[in-house]
């Protein structure tokens, strides 16, 4: 089985300063600078054969380019627990518009549709036993986060492999 997803490749020099703010949250495991993106869609686990088909019906997804502004950082919870913290998306209805034909085109070709509400991020660390009021620290230091503006012309299709510290 192969691990699937969607996701647009951030320049090297946002992804360096993403990677700089590594650091101050005990239980993080923090993204590598070389694997941070910002997923598109996820698809999940499919045979090598369902993986060729996917790339397929992807290849003719088509949007217009657009620039893109990480801006702000948060975190996910799991119940009460903080379970992830990462970097958002200044609103941008283009990468809105590239989402919803990834969702449709995956959906005609018959994957389940997506249940969560998309919200566009950049993972930075994965987060267990942490201190809830050490990630409110990092957020608060973090909040005014902005790199950008930068062209996104392409998505890509990505795997990725599931390892006892995380993808």
């Amino acid at each position: 089985m192969i691990r699937l997803f969607t996701a647009i490749e951030l320049p090297p020099d946002v992804r360096a300063e993403l990677a700089g703010m590594a650091g101050g949250i005990p239980g993080a495991r923090w993204v590598a600078e070389a694997n941070l993106h910002l997923t598109v869609r996820f698809i999940g686990e499919v045979t090598p054969e369902r993986a060729d088909e996917l790339a397929a019906v992807l290849e003719e997804v088509t949007a217009p380019a657009f620039d893109l502004t990480l801006r702000g950082a948060d975190c996910f919870s799991k119940g009460k627990k903080p379970g992830a913290v990462w970097v958002g998306v200044a609103p941008n209805d283009r990468l809105h518009l590239l989402h919803d034909r990834v969702e449709s085109a995956l959906v005609r070709a018959g994957e389940e549709p997506e249940k969560r509400r998309y919200t566009p991020h950049v993972t930075l660390a994965r987060l267990k036993d942490t201190p809830r009021g050490r990630v409110q620290q990092f957020l608060s230091e973090h909040n005014l986060f902005r790199a950008g503006p930068f062209r996104v012309r392409e998505f890509a299709l990505y795997s990725s492999h599931l390892g006892k510290n995380g993808p």
